[in-house]
């Protein structure tokens, strides 16, 4: 039996250093696509500004950046989710329809529980 994945090869800094220029060109690909990224990204600098006007702390402000990463993996996972759906699913099917509504909801979990936190860390300043 054949192995997928070959384990034997040696490590390359140049293959390494590689793979930051793809994963820097998903993210480029991402925001060009991805509408609700930049709803995103402009919520997360509403909480950033929101974050020093109230000086909040150092816990709150961890909590606020690893709610907002979470909302923006869930949503970049969604995009790659969506992308091969309809490159292998052109047409209509129902599976690769609740596969996207899955992906889709795992954003809403996700942003739900992004505002869980903000109400959290921010109610008390604000009332």
């Amino acid at each position: 039996m054949t192995n997928i994945i070959d384990t034997k090869k040696e490590f390359s800094a140049f293959k390494r250093a590689n793979s930051f220029v793809h994963a820097g060109r998903g993210i480029i690909v991402f925001l060009k696509v991805t509408p609700n990224a930049w709803i995103q990204l402009s919520v997360f600098l509403l909480v950033i500004i929101f974050g020093f006007h109230f000086n909040i702390t150092y816990i709150e402000w961890i909590m606020v950046t690893f709610a907002a990463g979470i909302v923006l993996a869930a949503e970049a996972f969604n995009t790659a989710i969506e992308i091969d759906i309809n490159l292998t699913s052109p047409g209509y099917h129902p599976y690769a329809r609740d596969t996207k509504d899955v992906a889709a909801g795992a954003v809403l979990i996700a942003s739900l529980m992004a505002i869980v936190i903000g109400i959290l860390v921010f109610g008390h300043y604000i009332f």
